[in-house]
């Protein structure tokens, strides 16, 4: 009896370790919320476990944040954290709205990052605040505080940060190990013209190219683009096309002689590429045309 008892206590306890290694090993789950051009064609991303979520940026409107949230109620999921990404209030302006509906939920961005959007936040909002009318996120804006550590951890598994050092520190992006994934990145782009205005320097483009090259040393599996066209292609070939974008806009650069001929030919190189407006600042402002 006592053989028989020990047998059934031995089995139980394998049948809960396996259990429990089989909920740790479930694979975390991607849910990619894409908002119209409008806000950007910006790119917010839940990632869920079986019980609990971490949201990767909060959208730019006050429409964009609820979008966001019903997706969050539907899924059933317990949001433990909102990360922000980037610097840019299409990335953050949405917190203010999220953190109202969820304020258990740790809000939070690298400390490179919460420094430019603490820098630069009240130009954001008397710029945008205007033009966005209701749609604006209520004032004083809720901002993120420093993370800690280089990394979230949800249901055990690690969301590394990375991409924080050297002159675009304020733009890392976020790698899931577990599911060789990368989201939360201003510097991949899908589908569309890229944003360049924020790059003057030569310098912060190597950068980027350099940061775009790592990624892809990763070998991930899926990639979200932090800007993409409606069906745009995500994974490797959204790293590929902003690549071969930045390279082309940099000969570009210094073949032409003013914007419009910069515009004239990124136009030609990409002519399927949407967000044409990203493409006439950006000329105008590498070719010192206009300041931004």
């Amino acid at each position: 009896m006592a053989r028989h008892t020990t047998l059934f206590l031995s089995l139980s306890l394998f049948a809960g370790l396996s259990a429990s290694l089989a909920q740790a090993a479930e694979p975390l789950q991607l849910s990619v919320y894409q908002a119209d051009d409008n806000s950007f064609d910006v790119t917010s991303v839940l990632v869920s476990g079986q019980h609990d979520a971490i949201l990767i940026d909060s959208g730019f409107t006050r429409a964009d944040a609820y979008r966001i949230a019903a997706r969050i109620l539907d899924s059933g999921k317990q949001l433990k954290a909102i990360y922000i990404s980037q610097a840019d209030p299409d990335y953050y302006f949405g917190a203010t709205t999220l953190k109202q509906i969820f304020p258990k939920a740790e809000l939070v961005a690298a400390a490179p990052t919460l420094a430019r959007i603490q820098a630069n936040v009240a130009g954001k909002v008397a710029f945008w605040g205007p033009k966005m009318g209701d749609n604006a996120p209520a004032t004083p804006l809720t901002l993120p505080q420093a993370l800690k550590e280089g990394r979230l951890m949800l249901e055990g598994q690690s969301l590394e940060v990375r991409g924080t050092s050297g002159v675009l520190a304020h733009r890392g992006y976020v790698w899931i190990p577990s599911i060789r994934a990368i989201v939360g990145n201003v510097g991949v782009v899908s589908g569309l013209h890229v944003w360049t205005a924020d790059t003057q320097r030569k310098e912060e483009r190597q950068a980027w190219l350099a940061q775009l090259d790592e990624m892809e040393a990763l070998q991930p599996k899926e990639v979200i683009p932090g800007h993409m066209a409606a069906n745009a292609p995500t994974g490797l070939a959204s790293i590929r096309y902003t690549r071969s974008y930045l390279q082309q806009f940099e000969q570009n650069l210094a073949l032409s002689g003013n914007s419009g001929e910069l515009i004239q030919r990124m136009q030609q190189a990409f002519p399927n590429a949407g967000e044409a407006m990203s493409l006439e600042i950006g000329a105008k402002v590498n070719k010192g045309e206009m300041k931004w």
